[in-house]
């Protein structure tokens, strides 16, 4: 990983790590009615308040996941790598950053989920894709997914889906035991 990709994580996790305190901070005061003033809140200031290298803002871009690829405001497609896709369970909808190094590597993040629900389904393969079946209709999966749940043709899967909006995608979030006979494997939770 280059030094520019690390500088980039860094400075996401500091971002990160800092909206986490404040929204803390503000929590701890709204209930006790005191500021917390403790030795780890006075080192979380002095970090937060460190000087970090910024990216430049051409290189950032933020769209919406179609189920396989982010789209940004103009139309324009990025690849989402099916593995980062699968592992961070992106569903249609979910708003993401990219920043593109200098050195053209991608660097994904989720900025927005999309509101969510949960169904239960069938895995199958047709039409050269894999699909999960539900009491109301197939979704595509990708096979990064599938191959992250180890899951075969037949297993009955917890699947995430918009919960709004219509899709055509969804992800998989886990396959179930075989011997889990006595569920109702074809409704929503």
């Amino acid at each position: 990983m280059s030094d520019n990709s690390k500088l980039v994580l860094i400075k996401e996790a500091l971002d990160t790590a800092e909206a986490g305190l404040l929204k803390a901070k503000q929590l701890f005061k709204e209930l006790s009615g005191d500021e917390l003033d403790t030795p780890f809140a006075k080192k979380a200031d002095r970090i937060s308040s460190a000087p970090s290298e910024s990216t430049n803002e051409e290189n950032v871009v933020e769209g919406i996941f179609d189920g396989e690829k982010m789209i940004d405001k103009g139309e324009k497609t990025y690849p989402v790598p099916a593995n980062y896709a699968s592992k961070s369970k992106l569903i249609p909808g979910d708003a993401l950053k990219l920043t593109i190094n200098d050195d053209g590597s991608f660097v994904y993040k989720q900025i927005g989920p999309v509101d969510r629900k949960q169904v239960i389904g069938t895995l199958t393969y047709e039409d050269g894709d894999y699909k999960v079946i539900t009491k109301t209709k197939a979704y595509k999966v990708l096979l990064a997914s599938v191959t992250y749940y180890k899951g075969e043709i037949g297993d009955k899967v917890t699947l995430i889906i918009p919960e709004k909006e219509a899709s055509d995608w969804g992800s998989i979030d886990n396959v179930l035991p075989r011997d889990a006979t006595d569920m109702d494997t074809t409704g929503e939770f």
